[in-house]
């Protein structure tokens, strides 16, 4: 299969308007992490990403009659951008259909590349499903985003330039993957010309389509994507893609929203570039391989693919990077309700820095804190912290993978709610856009009180919400049935421990 792409490759027509990318060290986690580790910077394109590459070569192999028809294509990223460029280099009329949950900064850029953006849906799946019905009234040519063998040839000209651009043995290449277009199109080159260097494909952990598959045998389609990590936020691997990844890949490794925040603070402090979380998953690769093989003194790549960052994005990247590096413990403990007791509490953490403490009264025998406390990096002395704590006679829960006490717990304020009687509570995703809030209050009418509410903006087309709400027992399945028809993604998190020591009804005790 890939001897039929090299040819595609070497005569791919993506010098027009693509640059070719440099190749540079990143010192100081090569430093950090005893290897030498190599970034290709696909974020300094003229779109800031590797995506204009498949798309010209794409629209250039058009007939001249395809080309006065002009082209469309569903995007709410990097290939919208690409293909904009790319039809502006050729003097071709390019539409592209984005969600209205696009953020604007990114809208913009499209039209600043001359393309005509119809806005349409909250989300992907209704944008892509418009485009098509107006590719069938005007008789536009669909440009895919990863799933065409000219698109695949075009981005494995980034395998073409890391190949003549290191000519030392290369341990391992580490590749984001999405729809698959990037990771295919390099798969195919690297293992025509060097065999024995590893080709690693690099997903988050909630959209792993890759993965599923080749653990499959077959394309999988997932039921749902995660959507920080939005450049890669893909069902299913693309059918071209798949026929060359699933001989080709040697593995695929998937990380965490905290390890990708994380990889893209290491990103800055070697470059001064912010990556995209998308862009950064080849880096949090490369660190979860060397934990896990305790390799050293290994030549090591990442694709850094993309820095098309919202700038409102980077205060939710800032404060998840602490744990991402595992620098960072969050806990729950229980300390008696006494004069005196915090002064105890900060001496039994021997020296330890805090980096974060929230408590407010609601028993008078015991109070449960929320605490961050620094650790070395690499989460070592975790384990140690907690059983000094409980060794001390302190109960403690260990809540640093718990993903609501990041991203809602912390920043709220209020205690407990003795008196609220039987408490529900969800943890949504809203879609960001006007509206949104009101057609949900509107389904929830007047049968069921809200009793907690809380929403932060992260510039990103989603948004969580955790709400709080006065459900009876045997009233949750409608409640719920409610939800359904209201159509958001959705979480019960009454149980959730980080909850329930908070913010939960009653003393938090249980």
């Amino acid at each position: 299969m890939p001897q039929r792409y090299i040819k595609k490759i070497l005569d791919a027509r993506v010098y027009d308007v693509a640059n070719e990318t440099p190749l540079t060290e990143a010192r100081s986690l090569s430093k950090r992490f005893a290897n030498n580790i190599f970034l290709k910077r696909e974020d300094l394109q003229p779109v800031f990403s590797f995506k204009i590459r498949g798309a010209y070569n794409r629209i250039a192999q058009l007939s001249e009659e395809q080309k006065a028809r002009g082209v469309i294509c569903a995007s709410a990223g990097n290939h919208a951008q690409g293909v904009a460029l790319a039809a502006k280099k050729l003097g071709i009329k390019a539409v592209i259909v984005m969600p209205q949950t696009t953020p604007e900064i990114k809208v913009r850029s499209v039209r600043d590349h001359g393309a005509k953006v119809v806005l349409k849906g909250d989300a992907f799946d209704e944008a892509a499903a418009h485009a098509q019905e107006l590719l069938q009234k005007h008789g536009y040519t669909y440009i895919p985003p990863y799933d065409d063998p000219d698109v695949i040839a075009g981005q494995g000209t980034v395998a073409m330039e890391i190949m003549w651009q290191f000519s030392k043995p290369i341990h391992a290449i580490f590749i984001c993957v999405g729809g698959g277009g990037l990771i295919a199109g390099m798969a195919a080159y690297i293992k025509y010309l060097r065999p024995e260097v590893k080709v690693i494909g690099v997903e988050p952990e909630d959209s792993n389509c890759l993965q599923a598959a080749m653990q499959a045998g077959e394309r999988v389609v997932l039921d749902e994507v995660g959507i920080f990590a939005d450049g890669v936020a893909v069902k299913q691997i693309g059918e071209y893609p798949w026929e060359i990844c699933k001989d080709h890949v040697d593995e695929v490794i998937t990380v965490s929203t905290d390890e990708i925040c994380a990889a893209i603070k290491d990103v800055f402090e070697d470059t001064r570039s912010i990556a995209e979380p998308a862009g950064a998953l080849g880096v949090a690769g490369i660190k979860k391989y060397i934990e896990r093989e305790q390799i050293e003194g290994e030549n090591l790549i990442a694709t850094l693919s993309g820095a098309n960052m919202n700038f409102d994005r980077l205060r939710y990247v800032s404060e998840r990077t602490e744990v991402g590096e595992k620098r960072e413990a969050i806990l729950a403990v229980t300390i008696p309700e006494k004069p005196g007791a915090f002064k105890t509490f900060i001496n039994a953490l021997h020296k330890r820095n805090i980096t974060e403490f929230n408590y407010r009264y609601s028993d008078s025998a015991e109070a449960t804190i929320f605490v961050g406390v620094q650790i070395e990096a690499g989460g070592h002395g975790r384990e140690e912290l907690v059983h000094d704590l409980r060794e001390t006679g302190y109960g403690v829960i260990d809540l640093t993978d718990s993903d609501l006490a990041k991203q809602h717990i912390r920043h709220m304020v209020g205690g407990h709610a003795p008196n609220i009687g039987e408490e529900q509570v969800f943890q949504f995703e809203f879609p960001e856009r006007p509206g949104a809030l009101m057609k949900f209050l509107s389904s929830l009418g007047t049968r069921w009180n809200i009793s907690m509410f809380h929403y932060r903006n992260h510039g990103a087309a989603y948004s969580r919400v955790l709400l709080g709400a006065q459900v009876a027992a045997d009233e949750v399945s409608d409640f719920e049935k409610m939800l359904d028809k209201v159509g958001f993604r959705y979480e019960n998190m009454t149980d959730n421990d980080a909850y329930r020591l908070f913010l939960g009804a009653g003393n938090g005790k249980g």
